[in-house]
């Protein structure tokens, strides 16, 4: 019961995840960007969404956070992969972004951040 228990802790709630690739594309429309994020999440039933940081003033780069959150608190235990891509509008730093996960982060250098 107690290993259950322990189990459930681990599985349930928000937290940053693993990623494997991430690149930013420039759009169609001059001066835009998008973020695409590609990985293999650790449970089945794993909700991943990329969250930019909420900063007071401009970084040099903006936080984007791969995170994972399991509705219900219960880890169906299997590998689903996951591709996901979000405009950068409004979330560039002076310099561009940081794509941070779990396992590691990586920065790209992004023209039109804030000042």
């Amino acid at each position: 019961m107690k290993e259950l228990v322990e189990n459930h802790i681990k599985a349930s709630g928000i937290r940053v995840i693993n990623f494997e690739e991430a690149e930013v594309r420039p759009g169609t429309v001059g001066g835009t960007h998008f973020l695409i994020v590609s990985g293999e999440a650790p449970c089945a039933n794993m909700d991943v969404s990329l969250i930019p940081l909420i900063y007071i003033e401009c970084p040099d780069y903006w936080g984007i956070e791969v995170v994972g959150s399991l509705p219900g608190g219960v880890c169906l235990t299997s590998i689903k992969p996951f591709i996901l891509v979000i405009p950068l509008e409004g979330v560039i730093g002076r310099e561009g972004i940081e794509v941070i996960g779990a396992n590691k982060s990586k920065k790209f250098e992004v023209s039109g951040g804030c000042e």
